[in-house]
C-alpha cells in the first residue's frame, strides 16, 4: 500500500481530483441508495479514455482498490470503494448522433436519460431501464431490461461496439470482430472485464408511445390478470407491475395512502390507436384509481428527478431478485397476502412480464444467459433503521420463495447483499466457464472486483 500525494495527483491528471477535506468530498462519494457511508482515499474524474488508462495504472502502482462509478446507483455501492480508488465517469459525456445511420456513440458518464433525450430528439430511442438517472455504463454491462425491452431487445441486445481500458491500460476498441471475446463479456458480464468509457448503440425509430402510470386495485384477479394479459400481448407493449403500499401523493385519494395497490408503469411502442385497443383488457380489470395512460414521447417516460446521489432521497432496503416461470393466481394470492402482513410499512413485490425480442436471442449470444425466463420478480423491504434488517430480510426471502419457481436464477443488475453467493445465478453453466476464462485474459489480478465478481479461471 502507497499512501497518495494528491497534490501530485493534480498534476498527473487533467480531470477532477477529490480528496478528503475538500468541499466536494462529501458529494462525490455518496451513493444513491441509503446506509452506505463509504470514505474512499481519492475520487478521480478522468478527462479521457487516457486519463482513464492513467487511473487503473495508478491503482496498480499503489496496491489500492479500485471501483468504477457510472450513476452511483449499486445496490451494494460496489460503486464507491472505502479507502480505496474510485474512477468517477462523470466528465465523460460526450454523445454523437447519425441519423442516418441510426447509431449513437455515448460516453459511459451520461446517464439513461441524457441519451434518451438527446435521440429523441430525432424521433429515435435505445431501450434503457426503467430509471432516467442510472448510468448507461452500469446498466448496459449488466444487461438492461427496460420498457422497450420486448420490442427491441434488451440494452446489450443494441450495443454495436465499445471502448475498453483494460486492467493493463491498454485501451481497446471492442466489436463482433475485434476482441469478440471481450464484447461478448461486457454485455451483460458487469463490470469485470474493464473499464467501458463509450458504447455505440443501435437507435430504433419510436417518435411516440402510448405510456405512464396506471394503478389499479391490488387484488389476486387483478394483479395476476394485469400479467397474464401483459405476457400475452404484441411485443410493443412492456409493462412493469408494482404491487406497493400507496405513497402519499397528491393523485391518490387519502384514504388510500398506505394501503396496497397495483402501480403499472406501462410502455406501448407502436401506434396510439393500437396502443389504446391493447391496453383495453387491462383497463377492464378493474376502474382505475389512477390513469396518466396517455400518447407521449418516449422520453416522457424518464420524468425529471433528483439526479443519482445527489438528491436528498436515500432509501435503505433489503431486497432479492429472481426469475419465475409461471406466476398463477394461486401464487400471486401468496404473495399478495405477504405484502398485506408484512412488517415494513414499505414493501414492494415487481413483476416484470419479459418474452418478446428477449427471448428470439440464444443464451449464449450475450453474458446474459436468461433469454427464456417469462418473468423476471423483485422483493424489497425499506429498513426504518439497522435493526429493522434481520426481520425485513427474512420477509423478503419468504415472499421471493413463495415467486420463485423454476431454475435458480438472478439478474445481475438487480442483486444486492446476496451477490457474493448467488453470481452462479446471474451466470450459469456454461456462461460462468466463459466469462472465467474472459477474465483471465484481460484481467488475470482481478483488478476490477469491486461489482458481482467473476474471478479469472484458475
Amino acid at each position: 500500500m502507497t499512501t497518495l500525494d494528491v497534490s501530485a495527483l493534480r498534476t498527473r491528471f487533467r480531470g477532477q481530483v477529490v480528496a478528503p477535506g475538500d468541499a466536494g468530498y462529501d458529494a462525490a462519494r455518496r451513493l444513491f441508495y441509503g446506509g452506505l457511508d463509504p470514505r474512499p482515499a481519492v475520487v478521480i474524474r478522468p478527462a479521457d479514455a487516457a486519463e482513464v488508462a492513467g487511473v487503473v495504472t495508478l491503482a496498480r502502482e499503489t496496491g489500492l482498490e479500485l471501483s468504477v462509478r457510472c450513476g452511483g446507483h449499486s445496490l451494494v455501492g460496489h460503486s464507491v470503494v472505502d479507502s480505496g480508488i474510485v474512477i468517477d465517469l462523470a466528465g465523460l459525456r460526450a454523445i454523437a448522433v447519425d441519423v442516418e445511420e441510426r447509431t449513437v456513440w455515448a460516453q459511459a458518464g451520461l446517464t439513461a436519460g441524457d441519451v434518451t433525450n438527446t435521440v429523441s430528439e430525432h424521433g429515435l430511442a435505445i431501450g434503457f431501464g426503467d430509471t432516467g438517472t442510472v448510468g448507461i455504463g452500469g446498466i448496459t454491462t449488466g444487461g438492461g431490461v427496460g420498457f422497450l425491452s420486448r420490442k427491441y431487445g434488451m440494452t446489450i441486445d443494441n450495443v454495436l461496439a465499445a471502448e475498453v481500458v483494460t486492467a493493463d491500460g491498454q485501451i481497446l476498441q471492442v466489436d463482433a470482430e475485434n476482441h469478440p471475446d471481450l464484447f461478448w463479456a461486457i454485455r451483460g458480464g458487469g463490470g469485470n472485464f474493464g473499464v467501458v468509457t463509450r458504447f455505440k448503440y443501435r437507435l430504433h425509430q419510436v417518435p411516440g408511445v402510448v405510456g405512464g402510470m396506471l394503478m389499479l386495485p391490488a387484488t389476486p384477479d387483478v394483479v395476476h390478470g394485469f400479467l397474464r394479459e401483459a405476457a400475452a400481448a404484441p411485443d410493443e407493449l412492456s409493462v412493469i407491475v408494482n404491487v406497493m403500499t400507496a405513497p402519499p401523493m397528491p393523485f391518490i385519494p387519502a384514504d388510500l395512502h398506505g394501503q396496497l395497490v397495483a402501480l403499472g408503469l406501462v410502455c406501448y411502442a407502436g401506434p396510439a390507436d393500437e396502443g389504446e385497443k391493447v391496453l383495453a383488457p387491462i383497463r377492464a380489470l378493474a376502474e382505475p384509481l389512477a390513469d396518466f395512460v396517455r400518447p407521449i414521447t418516449y422520453a416522457e417516460m424518464f420524468p425529471a428527478e433528483e439526479g443519482g446521489g445527489g438528491g436528498e432521497f436515500h432509501p435503505t432496503a433489503t431486497a432479492r431478485t429472481l426469475f419465475a416461470d409461471e406466476l398463477s393466481l394461486d401464487t400471486v394470492t401468496r404473495v399478495l397476502n405477504q405484502l398485506e402482513t408484512a412488517p415494513a410499512p414499505m414493501r414492494v413485490t415487481q413483476f416484470r412480464p419479459l418474452g418478446g425480442a428477449i427471448a428470439r436471442i440464444a443464451d449464449d449470444a450475450t453474458a446474459y444467459a436468461h433469454r427464456g425466463r417469462p418473468f423476471m420478480v423483485n422483493v424489497a423491504a425499506f429498513l426504518d433503521g439497522p435493526d429493522t434488517r434481520p426481520e425485513r430480510e427474512q420477509w423478503v426471502l419468504e415472499t421471493a420463495a413463495i415467486a420463485e419457481n423454476g431454475d435458480p436464477g438472478a439478474y445481475v443488475n438487480f442483486l444486492g447483499e446476496d451477490g457474493a453467493r448467488r453470481a452462479r445465478e446471474a451466470y450459469p453453466g456454461a456462461t460462468w466457464e466463459r466469462l472465467t476464462q474472459v477474465k483471465r485474459q484481460y484481467d488475470p489480478e482481478n483488478l476490477f472486483r469491486h461489482n458481482v465478481n467473476i474471478p479469472p479461471a484458475a
